[in-house]
C-alpha cells in the first residue's frame, strides 16, 4: 500500500488519498487540547459548485498534513446545502440542478454514517475531486477507490432520512448569522472569512489559544505565498435572487421612476 503511494505514475487525487488515508492520525501529545479550546471551523458549501469542490481539493485537504497537526486544533464542521431553496412542500431546487441536490444529500449521508471526520472527508474530497474534473455522475467509483461499503449510503440517500438531514442542513445555514451571500461560505471561530476564505489558515491560527502553535502557523508566509499561486483566489457561487427579491426591486425601480417624472412635471 506504502509503495503505491510511491508510484511515479500514480494520480493527483490517489496522491492526497495517500496524504490522509496512510499519514498517522495525531500523536497523543497532539491530542492534549480540549474540545473547547479547539478553533471552530464551519464549511457552508453545495456539492457541484465548482470553486467549493476546488476549496474541498486544493485547500481544506491540507488540515491533514503533518500527521494531523493542523487537524488536532480544529472542530471542522461540514455542512453541504449551500444555496439550495426549500419549497414548500420540503423538496428541493438546487442551483445546479438535481444532481446537485442528489449529491448534496450523498455527502450528508456520509457525514451521518461515518461521523468523525476522518472518516467522511475522505468520501467528501473523493466526490468533489470528480466534481472537480467534471466526472461528478461516476461518485460512486469513491466506494471502491476507497474500499467502503455503500449499503447505508444508498438506504440513507434512497430514504426519507436523506431528505431529514437536507433539511437540517437548510435550517442549519438559513440560520447563519450574517446570512451567507454566496459559497463556499468559510466561518472561523464564529466569523465568515467571505472572499478571503482561501486564506484560512492564517484565521485559524490567529483565533488559536492553545500552546505550542500547529506547525502550519509557524510556516504560514511559506503557506500563504504557495496558496497564492494555486490559483485564482476567492471566487464564490453567489445565491440566486428568489422571487420577493426580483419582485422588492422591480417596485423600488418603479418608485424612483415615478418620483423622477413627478419631480420634471413639476417644473
Amino acid at each position: 500500500m506504502a509503495s503505491h503511494c510511491r508510484s511515479t505514475t500514480i494520480s493527483l487525487s490517489v496522491l492526497a488519498y495517500c496524504l490522509f488515508l496512510f499519514s498517522p492520525l495525531p500523536t497523543a501529545s497532539q491530542n492534549f487540547l480540549t474540545e473547547s479550546s479547539k478553533v471552530s471551523v464551519g464549511l457552508y458549501y453545495e456539492s457541484l459548485c465548482p470553486y467549493s469542490a476546488n476549496f474541498i481539493v486544493n485547500y481544506l485537504v491540507d488540515i491533514f498534513k503533518d500527521n494531523g497537526d493542523l487537524l488536532s486544533a480544529i472542530d471542522l464542521h461540514l455542512s453541504p446545502w449551500g444555496n439550495a431553496r426549500v419549497r414548500g412542500n420540503d423538496t428541493f431546487v438546487c442551483q445546479h440542478g438535481p444532481w446537485e441536490c442528489f449529491l448534496n444529500t450523498v455527502e450528508a449521508c456520509a457525514i451521518y454514517v461515518w461521523p468523525k471526520l476522518e472518516d467522511h472527508f475522505p468520501f467528501i474530497y473523493c466526490v468533489e475531486d470528480l466534481v472537480y474534473n467534471r466526472k461528478y455522475t461516476e461518485w460512486e467509483t469513491c466506494f471502491q477507490k476507497l474500499n467502503l461499503d455503500p449499503e447505508f449510503i444508498t438506504k440513507c440517500y434512497k430514504s426519507e432520512h436523506g431528505k431529514e438531514l437536507e433539511l437540517r442542513y437548510a435550517a442549519e445555514t438559513n440560520s447563519l448569522q450574517p446570512p451567507h451571500k454566496y459559497v463556499p461560505w468559510v466561518v472561523v471561530d464564529g466569523e465568515p472569512l467571505y472572499e478571503d476564505y482561501e486564506n484560512f489558515v492564517t484565521y485559524i491560527c490567529n483565533a488559536y489559544k492553545g500552546t505550542g502553535p500547529p506547525k502550519a502557523c509557524n510556516e504560514l508566509s511559506r503557506y500563504t505565498i504557495q496558496r497564492r499561486n494555486a490559483g485564482v483566489a476567492g471566487q464564490v457561487c453567489y445565491k440566486e435572487p428568489i422571487m420577493s427579491d426580483i419582485t422588492e426591486m422591480i417596485r423600488s425601480t418603479m418608485t424612483w421612476w415615478m418620483q423622477r417624472i413627478v419631480g420634471f412635471a413639476s417644473f
